[in-house]
């Protein structure tokens, strides 16, 4: 997506409460809009702070009655890799969470504040919210902590991480650089491969969908 299309972003969304149809940008994929963030976002959880309705902007966003998030079957919401304010809106507001694994031990031990912090969301603010699965990422099969790593998690959670693991991979990490997708830069390479294996994992759930990407 061009730069220059990002007019308004969840920076907007969230802080200036404009509605979600406005953010929200066609992208190439066919039946896929985005809502895009820009660095204006990273100042948004000291914005937020005296907010008495801080936890649930995103729901209320979401929820809205413009009805832009109601017409959507899928809303996935990119989360920073930190527990802040703007993770906590994603939980609130999500039904599921999807969470990756890096394969180091660190890794695993962020794991466990994150399982606390999602627990104390369904007490708190969202009873329902659920976890989707988790996905083993940056996996180096070659590596005995990696592998490590995994049998703690499959031992732990059991089924709910996916089949699927997705390898470290150069392709995924020169992608972006081209601001494509990776299964668009190098589709077969093994970071490709992985993700739509991901990909058919989750759909074989849910048929049929339109779905968008908000940024928070």
């Amino acid at each position: 997506m061009d730069p220059d299309r990002r007019s308004l972003s969840t920076y907007d969304l969230l802080i200036e409460g404009r509605p979600l149809a406005e953010i929200l940008v066609d992208t190439e994929v066919e039946r896929v809009t985005i809502a895009p963030a820009t660095t204006d976002l990273s100042s948004a959880d000291i914005e937020l702070v005296a907010n008495e309705r801080r936890s649930y902007l995103l729901k209320d966003a979401l929820s809205a009655k413009d009805g832009a998030g109601n017409g959507l079957d899928y809303i996935l919401i990119d989360c920073p890799p930190s527990l802040n304010l703007l993770t906590v809106n994603a939980m609130v507001a999500a039904d599921s969470i999807l969470i990756p694994l890096q394969s180091e031990f660190f890794a695993l031990e962020g794991l466990s504040q994150l399982m606390l912090t999602i627990r104390e969301i369904r007490q708190a603010a969202n009873p329902s919210l659920r976890i989707e699965g988790v996905l083993l990422t940056m996996h180096d099969n070659r590596n005995r902590l990696a592998q490590q790593v995994e049998r703690d998690a499959r031992d732990t959670l059991g089924e709910l991480v996916f089949e699927t693991i997705v390898p470290r991979n150069v392709r995924v990490s020169e992608a972006p650089s081209f601001a494509i997708p990776v299964i668009d830069y190098d589709p077969m390479s093994k970071g490709s491969l992985a993700y739509k294996a991901l990909a058919d994992e989750i759909v074989a759930r849910y048929q049929n969908t339109t779905a968008a990407v908000v940024e928070a």
